[in-house]
C-alpha cells in the first residue's frame, strides 16, 4: 500500500497534537520556521545533517 507524503504527515501531526497537546503557538513556530528555512540559503548546510 502507497500513501502520500502529504497524508502520512497529515496524520502523524493530528496525532502528535491530540496525543501530546503542545501550545498553538508552538506548533505554528514550528511549521513556518520549516517553510521558511527549507526556501533559505541555509537549506543546502540543513540538508547535510540530515541525511
Amino acid at each position: 500500500m502507497q500513501v502520500p507524503l502529504w497524508f502520512a504527515l497529515l496524520v502523524v501531526g493530528y496525532l502528535g497534537v491530540k496525543l501530546i497537546r503542545p501550545p498553538a503557538w508552538l506548533v505554528a513556530v514550528l511549521l513556518l520556521g520549516g517553510f521558511l528555512l527549507a526556501d533559505s540559503v541555509l537549506a543546502p548546510a540543513i540538508n547535510t545533517f540530515v541525511k
